[in-house]
């Protein structure tokens, strides 16, 4: 798995939701975390998005992309 994005939980899910309309499939690392403490902190709260190593490159075609 390979790392194609950090930010918040709402941007990563819009940005997972983005992968997934293309048929990369995805997974979200620390996103209870997230979810928990974005609210009440503006430090923290960073969740992270992942691909297949042979869908990293077409991944972030995308998100930039976007």
């Amino acid at each position: 798995m390979k790392e194609v994005f950090e930010g918040t939980l709402w941007e990563a899910e819009v940005v997972k939701g983005l992968l997934q309309a293309e048929n990369i499939p995805c997974m979200l690392r620390d996103e209870t975390l997230g979810a928990v403490t974005s609210p009440y902190l503006t430090v923290g709260g960073v969740v992270k998005l992942y691909v297949n190593e042979e869908d990293a490159a077409k991944a972030q075609r995308i998100i930039v992309s976007r």
